[in-house]
């Protein structure tokens, strides 16, 4: 029988002075010196969570253990680097050796060691977004799927589709029954292209992101004694911003801790915002369940925002049922502001509002780059970066184009360009080349037997589609090419004139565009959301021609401002509320705080177990803790329609949980 015998480790005197107990509040003091053994770290938004990340590592390296047995796993490099850089500063200790940097880059550090074992290379290649696509349109190229008698899924939507599957841990055909029910009948094709881009991954010696996770996870559980060696190496893992762990990235720290059980988690359950992603707010939930014994340590001090901001933040998320319970301590003085509830007329006003706002506060010397403009959903800026645009204000976006530069928006307007210009080949190319089968050499031929039919110099043009059914059109196109004809047809009233462009976006939509926005785009839903906007912005022109012309300004001073802006210059930042978690600024407005745009009205609608809800409230609490001193709340009391006339829109429900006098009503008047 074999002997165990444990070499134990010689003590040592703490060489970097460093004076915990002085440096740190009492709750991270408590949770860096924690002793060995599973611990769950709830640290509040604003409350020092890297520097008690930082710190426990520095408490552990001076406490004898070895930088190589150190496992810290982030979610972004700058984070990794960040921690790395201060840990070496604390501590005299070389930090070198600690295995420290995102899930990804650990993953693709164990998988270049041992890459042959799963059949790849140790050389293998990483591939891109771009390189991902070129693969996947290899695969439907060499496949024997039928992708002509319907609209098939794009590469990048396949790819989606794949990667939400493996980093949610579902079926593949589950996960398309319920996220992507109009791909529902091409859930055996679907499966089958994936085994093929997988074997075609293999056959090039080339990894996706997603693969090095997945595969380092498989890597460990098909070879039991090098998960152990690794199991040895790593005494203590530390994992930041735990609550936006997928299935994958929370299997893996389990296996990796499995021997010594050292592991510290550091989140904050109110900020899991991120399931559509295939985040798991389970995880950090049931930590404590999954790992018996393990302490939980709270960190409620907030260091970032004023008093009467907290009050309001603690209440926002105090009606959520599934969470740790606590409540965000403040370190700042009173400011003698609450936050302002802005009840305004419609969309318009509130853009109005926050720019005049935005004026006011630099003159009281808020400067541009301490202020952001905080939505749900992007197509929610849409009037603000109008109103920011006309005035002069410099804005940057954080959370993708701005709304007139966006594919989709261009795409519908490629349609009502050509309806009004029949010489804009830009606009008929762009058109024509979302139809099945034509490319750009199948456009530039069908833009030449445009250019010699009756219809390109026409005074004005009834039928298009009595002209176009003759044209050359690819067999994979014929059956959308005559939709594309009927649907020009819709564009033009009895006179062969432009319809107003309230009228032709519908017809645009109904009629060939959908179908290519499902299999062009994974997040479909909100791009028809921007769609829909876009059209009740175009109610109030009757003229296309000066709806075209007020696009086409807003476009161009974009492309102005984006080019003369200096890296560094004073600018507003506009910022969908995912995009901004982990930012803060000075003085914060929250938009469109209205019943089905806050939360989101498929949320309301499809939320049968409440998690949809709470997931959205969560989203709310981290809107308002990004605030330091002052908080905007506003919502428009109607949506102006031009077919139903106002809608009304009723208040944001989060805002009715809030007890009125945590806010200061402000009363707007406007001088028009």
């Amino acid at each position: 029988m074999a002997r165990d015998y444990t070499i134990q480790r010689v003590p040592r005197q703490t060489e970097s002075q460093i004076d915990y107990a002085a440096e740190l509040n009492p709750q991270q003091f408590a949770a860096v010196t924690a002793p060995p053994g599973p611990a769950l770290v709830i640290a509040g938004a604003g409350s020092g969570k890297t520097r008690t990340l930082t710190y426990r590592v520095a408490y552990l390296l001076d406490n004898g253990i070895k930088a190589s047995n150190i496992l810290l796993l982030t979610f972004t490099n700058k984070a990794a680097r960040e921690m790395l850089d201060r840990v070496e500063q604390l501590v005299p200790q070389d930090t070198r050796d600690i295995w420290g940097g995102t899930f990804h880059s650990v993953g693709n550090r164990i998988l270049r060691r041992h890459a042959e074992l799963l059949g790849w290379q140790r050389g293998f290649t990483i591939m891109d977004r771009e390189d991902q696509k070129d693969l996947m349109s290899s695969v439907l190229a060499d496949s024997d799927e039928d992708t002509k008698a319907f609209r098939f899924p794009k590469p990048q939507v396949l790819l989606d589709v794949i990667s939400l599957a493996q980093n949610t841990g579902e079926e593949l055909e589950e996960l398309v029954a319920w996220r992507y029910p109009y791909f529902d009948h091409l859930r055996e094709p679907i499966k089958r292209l994936a085994k093929a881009y997988e074997d075609k991954k293999r056959e090039t010696n080339s990894m996706d992101f997603d693969d090095l996770l997945v595969k380092t996870l498989r890597l460990l559980k098909e070879n039991p004694a090098l998960c152990e060696s690794y199991q040895r190496q790593f005494e203590f893992v530390l994992v930041d911003e735990y609550q936006d762990t997928n299935h994958i990235q929370a299997e893996l720290i389990d296996l990796l801790a499995a021997k010594h059980r050292n592991v510290m988690v550091v989140g904050d359950d109110a900020q899991s915002i991120y399931s559509w992603r295939g985040a798991d707010f389970r995880n950090i939930l049931e930590f404590p369940e999954r790992y018996e014994g393990a302490q939980v340590y709270k960190i409620e001090t907030n260091y970032r925002s004023v008093p009467e901001i907290l009050d309001l933040a603690n209440r926002a998320i105090a009606s959520n049922r599934e969470q740790f319970r606590k409540e965000l301590e403040p370190h700042r003085p009173e400011r003698e502001m609450l936050p302002a509830l802005i009840p305004v007329h419609d969309p318009n006003t509130q853009a109005a509002f926050v720019a005049q706002r935005i004026l006011e506060l630099r003159d009281e010397g808020i400067e541009l780059e301490e202020i952001a403009i905080l939505y749900r959903a992007h197509f929610h800026s849409m009037e603000i970066q109008m109103e920011l645009t006309n005035r002069g204000i410099p804005f940057v976006i954080t959370s993708g184009l701005r709304f007139f530069e966006q594919a989709h928006i261009k795409d519908v307007a490629a349609f009502m360009k050509f309806t009004c210009n029949r010489r804009d080949e830009v606009a008929f190319k762009r058109m024509v080349k979302m139809l099945p089968g034509i490319g750009q050499k199948s456009a530039d031929k069908l833009w030449g037997e445009w250019l010699r039919s009756p219809l390109a110099t026409a005074e004005t043009v009834e039928n298009f589609s009595e002209v176009m059914s003759g044209f050359s059109v690819p067999s994979k196109g014929k059956s959308t090419w005559e939709q594309l004809a009927y649907t020009l047809d819709e564009l033009v009233d009895g006179e062969g004139k432009p319809r107003p462009p309230a009228d032709m976006i519908p017809s645009i939509v109904e009629g060939v565009y959908d179908d290519y926005l499902r299999s062009k785009f994974s997040n479909y839903d909100s791009r028809k959301q921007d769609i829909s906007q876009l059209e009740r912005y175009s109610e109030k022109f009757e003229s296309i021609e000066e709806f075209l012309s007020q696009l086409s300004l807003l476009a161009g001073q974009d492309a102005v401002g984006a080019t003369r802006q200096e890296p560094d210059k004073e600018a507003v930042t506009l910022s969908s509320i995912h995009q901004a978690k982990g930012l803060e600024w000075r003085a914060v407005f929250v938009v469109w705080l209205s019943d089905g745009m806050f939360p989101n009205s498929r949320v309301i609608e499809d939320d049968d177990d409440g998690t949809g809800l709470e997931e959205e409230r969560r989203l709310f609490y981290v809107s308002v803790t990004r605030a330091k001193d002052e908080l905007y709340l506003l919502h428009p009391l109607v949506w102006p329609n031009a077919h139903n006339g106002e809608v009304l829109q009723r208040p944001s429900r989060f805002l009715e949980e809030i007890p009125s006098d945590f806010m200061e009503e402000w009363r707007v008047g406007t001088g028009w």
